[in-house]
């Protein structure tokens, strides 16, 4: 018979194979963690994490097919038992506000050290709540978003180029009603112009979505 507790069971999502494969094998080299599924899509997350039972998934922000903010939230519903520890490259306030509110149980970036990345896990699957300190005091001075749903829409749209008049196509609304959204968003931001405002929403992670 084997002693010891049974093993932390991890499920590791994120879109670069390489990364990937090197959070599995670091976290394979603690005894009590053991990696049992390995996803490159946020939209199988779920279905996965529903075959293999994970303790904790391990989510990227930023990944084809459903974002890490999104998967989270469907699997604290299909899966309340597994806890939900966000890795990301991306720090950005935004991110851990919404992935917090989303039900995940903590937010670490990817250059955390190896050693503290386990201890992150062990915490999480605990019950307890991990948060990077210098994300979270960066996110208590930037505050929530103050673009409204309509506004951020119009700014993820624009991320792509485009003319006015290309934006009321892609949204279904009028051109007069584009350049007040952009009126206010670049406003709102602080921004001098349009891809300014871009820059400032992305960089704050107010922009994440579909």
């Amino acid at each position: 018979m084997s002693g010891g507790p049974t093993p932390i069971r991890l499920l590791l999502a994120d879109d670069q194979a390489l990364v990937r494969g090197a959070l599995a094998a670091l976290l394979s080299l603690e005894e009590d963690l053991t990696v049992v599924a390995e996803v490159g899509r946020g939209d199988q997350v779920v279905p996965e994490a529903r075959r293999s039972a994970p303790d904790v998934a391990l989510l990227d922000v930023e990944m084809p097919g459903l974002d890490g903010i999104a998967a989270t939230s469907a699997l604290r519903v299909a899966l309340p038992t597994c806890r939900v520890l966000v890795v990301t490259t991306f720090g950005r306030p935004g991110y851990l506000r919404r992935a917090m509110e989303a039900g995940a149980s903590g937010f670490v970036v990817k250059d955390t050290p190896a050693r503290q990345l386990a201890d992150a896990v062990r915490r999480v699957h605990a019950g307890l709540r991990v948060v990077d300190p210098t994300l979270a005091a960066e996110t208590l001075a930037t505050g929530a978003s103050p673009l409204t749903e309509r506004e951020t829409e119009v700014l993820r749209t624009a991320r792509g180029g485009g003319t006015v008049a290309d934006l009321a196509r892609a949204l279904h609304l009028s051109e007069g009603t584009v350049r007040n959204h952009l009126s206010a968003a670049i406003g709102k931001t602080g921004a001098r112009n349009r891809a300014d405002a871009i820059r400032v929403a992305e960089r704050n992670g107010w922009l994440l979505g579909e």
